[in-house]
C-alpha cells in the first residue's frame, strides 16, 4: 500500500480509502446491511494496509457509522483515521450540531473524529452552515479534541468551490473527480487550486459510481491495444493517483475480491507515475467516451421552461449518460424522477419553442422522440 503525508494534517494516509456507503445493495437503493459481512470487509481492508475510512451521518439510512464503529472494536480504531460528515439538513443551531456530533461519536464508538466534513457544500449550503455558526463550532470541537481536522465535501460548480476554499481555513477537501469529470463540479481547476493552497484532496466517485469500471466496446478496444494490460478500474485509479494534489482515492467495496483488487492496484500508484504514452491513452479514452454522446446538449436550459413541462435537459442528460456508460435506464434515478414528476418526452406537442431558443440549434423535438423511445 502506498502512503502519503496529508500536508499540514501530518496524517500518513493510505492511497486507497475505503468508502463505507455501498455495502450490500446500497448502490441500487437497498439500505439493508449484512453487518458481519461489512465488518469483515472493513477489517480485511485494514489488515491489508488501508488506514482511511470514509462514512457519513446519512449513509445507508444512518446505519453506516454504526457498522464502522463495530468494525473498529478489538483494537482496529487505533489503526485508522475516520472521516465522517455533518449534513446541513440535520442541524439548525449549535445545540443540534452538538447533538449530531455526539450521536456520531456514539455510533462510531470513539472519543474523536479525525476528518470532520461539512457535507455536500455548494455556496448556498456553505453560507447556511456559516449562518448557524458551524465554522466556529468546528473550531471549538477541534480545541476540545472531539475532531482533529476541519473539512468539507463538495458537489457544486467551480465558482462555488473557489469561493468556499478561500473563505475559511480548511484542513482537507473531498471532491468528485475522475477522467470524465475534469470540467465538472470542482474539476481540474479546483484540484489545482487546492494544491496551490496546500490543502490535501480526497477523491470520491473515482469510478463515477461504478460507470467507469466496465468499458464500452470502443473504449475497451483502446485498452486492449495498449502494450501494458490493465483493467478499466486500474486505469481509472492510476490516472487519479498520478495527480500530485490527490492524496486518497475512495473506493466502495461489496466483496472481498474488490478489496483484494484495490489493495493490489494501490500498491503501485503514485504522483507522476504515468508516462507520456499512458497519459495519451487516457486522453484517447476520454474522447472515445465522448464520441458516444447522443446529442450535444450543454445543459444551458435556454429551452426551459417548456410550456408543456417536459424536462428537456434532464432527458438529454440521461440519454447521453446511458449511451456513454452503457447503463440500464431502468436503474437511472434521473429518469425515475423525470417520470415521477410527469416531465417525460411523451408530453411534447412539437410547438418548437425550445428549438427557437436553443443556442446550439439542436433538433430538440426529434431528439426527444428518439431519446424517449430508446430510454423506454
Amino acid at each position: 500500500m502506498k502512503y502519503r503525508e496529508m500536508g499540514k494534517t501530518g496524517v500518513n494516509a493510505s492511497a486507497f480509502g475505503l468508502g463505507c456507503m455501498r455495502f450490500n445493495g446500497a448502490a441500487s437503493g437497498d439500505t439493508t446491511i449484512d453487518e458481519q459481512k461489512a465488518i469483515s470487509l472493513i477489517r480485511q481492508a485494514i489488515d491489508g494496509g488501508v488506514n482511511y475510512l470514509d462514512t457519513a451521518y446519512t449513509y445507508l439510512d444512518k446505519t453506516s457509522e454504526i457498522v464502522v464503529g463495530k468494525a473498529l472494536l478489538d483494537g482496529y480504531r487505533d489503526k485508522v483515521t475516520i472521516a465522517t460528515k455533518m449534513p446541513l439538513g440535520a442541524v439548525k443551531d449549535r445545540e443540534s450540531m452538538q447533538a449530531v456530533l455526539d450521536e456520531q461519536l456514539g455510533k462510531l464508538q470513539t472519543d474523536h473524529i479525525d476528518f470532520y466534513l461539512m457535507h455536500g457544500l455548494d455556496k448556498k449550503e456553505w453560507e447556511s452552515f456559516r449562518a448557524i455558526g458551524a465554522p466556529q463550532f468546528f473550531e471549538d470541537m477541534k480545541r476540545e479534541g472531539k475532531i482533529r481536522f476541519k473539512c468539507f465535501s463538495f458537489h457544486g460548480p467551480y465558482e462555488d468551490f473557489e469561493y468556499i476554499l478561500n473563505d475559511y481555513d480548511w484542513d482537507m477537501v473531498q471532491i468528485q473527480y475522475n477522467f470524465m469529470d475534469t470540467e465538472n463540479q470542482a474539476g481540474i481547476k479546483g484540484l489545482k487550486l487546492a494544491g496551490e493552497k496546500g490543502i490535501p484532496v480526497v477523491i470520491m466517485e473515482g469510478l463515477l459510481g461504478g460507470r467507469l469500471s466496465k468499458a464500452p466496446e470502443n473504449v475497451q478496444a483502446l485498452y486492449d491495444a495498449f502494450p501494458v494490460k490493465r483493467s478499466a478500474v486500474e486505469w481509472a485509479f492510476r490516472w487519479l493517483c498520478n495527480h500530485p494534489e490527490v492524496y486518497v482515492v475512495l473506493s466502495g467495496c461489496n466483496e472481498l475480491e474488490q478489496i483484494e483488487e484495490n489493495l493490489r492496484i494501490f500498491d503501485s500508484v503514485g504522483a507522476g507515475i504515468m508516462d507520456a504514452d499512458e497519459i495519451k491513452l487516457m486522453d484517447d479514452v476520454h474522447r472515445a467516451y465522448l464520441d458516444r454522446t447522443k446529442i450535444g446538449c450543454t445543459g444551458c436550459k435556454y429551452c426551459m421552461p417548456c410550456p408543456n413541462e417536459v424536462n428537456i435537459p434532464g432527458i438529454f442528460s440521461v440519454w447521453n449518460n446511458v449511451s456513454l456508460y452503457c447503463t440500464d435506464p431502468a436503474n437511472d434515478w434521473g429518469l425515475k424522477r423525470i417520470k415521477e414528476n410527469n416531465q417525460g418526452a411523451d408530453r411534447c406537442i412539437g410547438c418548437g419553442a425550445c428549438e427557437n431558443a436553443c443556442p446550439q440549434s439542436l433538433s430538440i423535438i426529434e431528439g426527444l422522440q428518439r431519446a424517449w423511445e430508446e430510454l423506454a
